[in-house]
């Protein structure tokens, strides 16, 4: 049976700066905090860093043709804070603003509508070393460069979305280390949390006080999807636990203008919240026209006498007060990154979104898996080889389904991203994952189709599964 998506659907693809861009020291650009982790030994699995990644900052025009072969409407893109301000205190980067407008205009005239994420994790280190998201004035920084990037760009933006994945950024950056800048801090990563709260709020009244009511906003959450093993009440009160560490503290502030009580009682022993200041959550709490949502897997949770994970588990002890939460190894074939496929969970999650915030669309920002892929000759593909890539088809075609699912029973979900549009860097493992549709050769730059972008293509042109 076939769905057909509604005719404003949305379909996109997605990347990030760091991940994509390379020439890190061109343009005028200052350090972050992503060139100064990957410089310390160990803690890129292959030794790499986004020195080079895809030379997306020489071959955006190349990868825009893509875009149009794919037959994409939109390109959500990051902008790299440390281009467009360079230095503390320091004077907009024009270099870095004319790049990014140049980029900007050639996908408007290639009939793409940019969705530009304003941070995807490249803070500058300047800003670090005066103590980073834990620090309330990164924040006020943050609300500055926004309110530059409004006024340079304008309506060459079709949406803009403030944050990506603060989860990551505070839990994995500032909690385990797992990300730049590399602490293992708790009372630091719920500190961050709160100012990324804060960050995303002004970096909206920044947006709609240059722009207009008119400007679309967003914000993109990694909303975990925990799942508890049974009914039972440790089981449901792990998952409770989990939900409220990993997605309620965004999604109160955010959307409902208030945290709930229980995460303060539940982090007592870690931070005293001190630096959530009288008003902050009435900032973080700004009207936005759509819920950014990535997803790509489940954890499955129950109550234990005392915390456990499985071997492998890279967020393990990212988020506190986990004590009665045990993580279990996921079931069932696993990704790449040793991830599970659980597609109803995301049918579920979107349901439940748009449950709670009937009046807020919801867009899939990021959804896409990893394998081990495989170059074939095939005189047929463009430039003579392949990838073929059944594995990533069938997890594309399963997730897809699970958003039809979700709009059809009710669900107010207006468009797709595919992660992503390349191969590219994968944080604290190189380039040893390969998330694209479209496979990057780092030696040569060569873009190489796979299956995988033939189907989306294909899902693109009927607007269909």
């Amino acid at each position: 049976m076939t769905f057909v998506f509604p005719k404003d659907f949305t379909w996109g693809t997605a990347t990030a700066s760091y991940q994509v861009e390379g020439a890190i020291h061109e343009g005028g650009r200052a350090a972050s905090i992503w060139d100064t982790y990957c410089a310390v030994p160990g803690n890129i699995l292959d030794g790499s860093s986004g020195e080079y990644a895809c030379d997306q900052y020489h071959r955006y025009p190349e990868d825009i043709k893509l875009m149009q072969e794919l037959g994409v409407e939109s390109y959500r893109l990051s902008v790299a804070w440390p281009r467009i301000v360079a230095q503390y205190d320091g004077p907009v980067n024009q270099a870095g603003v004319d790049y990014y407008k140049r980029v900007l205009e050639a996908l408007r005239e290639a009939g793409i509508k940019p969705a530009v994420t304003l941070y995807h994790w490249d803070l500058p280190q300047y800003l670090e070393d005066r103590g980073g998201w834990a620090n309330r004035e990164t924040a006020l920084r943050f609300a500055d460069y926004v309110a530059v990037l409004a006024h340079e760009f304008g309506d060459l933006v079709d949406t803009w979305i403030t944050l990506n994945e603060p989860w990551c950024v505070a839990y994995l950056g500032y909690g385990n280390g797992a990300h730049a800048p590399g602490l293992h801090d708790h009372a630091k990563a719920l500190a961050a949390v709160h100012h990324l709260n804060l960050a995303h709020g002004l970096a909206v009244k920044a947006i709609r006080a240059e722009l207009g009511e008119q400007a679309k906003v967003a914000v993109t959450l990694n909303l975990a999807a925990n799942i508890a093993e049974t009914d039972a009440p440790e089981d449901l009160a792990a998952k409770r636990r989990a939900d409220l560490i990993a997605n309620e503290v965004f999604l109160g502030p955010m959307l409902d203008g208030a945290y709930d009580p229980e995460i303060f009682e539940a982090t007592k022993h870690v931070t005293d919240w001190s630096f959530v200041k009288d008003g902050d959550a009435e900032i973080a709490h700004q009207p936005i026209d759509v819920l950014g949502f990535n997803y790509y897997s489940t954890n499955h949770v129950r109550g234990c006498a005392a915390a456990a994970t499985f071997e492998g588990d890279r967020h393990a002890n990212a988020m506190p007060a986990q004590e009665c939460v045990e993580t279990l190894p996921p079931a069932g074939e696993l990704t790449a990154m040793g991830w599970n496929q659980e597609p109803e969970a995301l049918t579920a999650m979107l349901l439940e979104l748009s449950e709670r915030w009937p009046d807020l669309p919801v867009m899939i920002t990021e959804n896409g898996s990893a394998w081990e892929d495989e170059v074939s000759e095939d005189s047929a593909a463009p430039g003579g080889v392949i990838v073929h890539d059944p594995k990533r088809v069938a997890y594309l075609n399963a997730h897809v389904k699970a958003v039809a699912a979700a709009i059809e029973a009710g669900a107010n979900v207006t468009g797709y991203y595919a992660w992503s549009l390349l191969d590219n860097f994968e944080w604290a493992l190189g380039y040893t994952k390969r998330f694209g549709i479209i496979r990057v050769d780092y030696d040569t730059q060569a873009r190489i189709w796979k299956d995988s972008a033939f189907r989306f293509r294909d899902i693109v042109r009927a607007n269909a599964i």
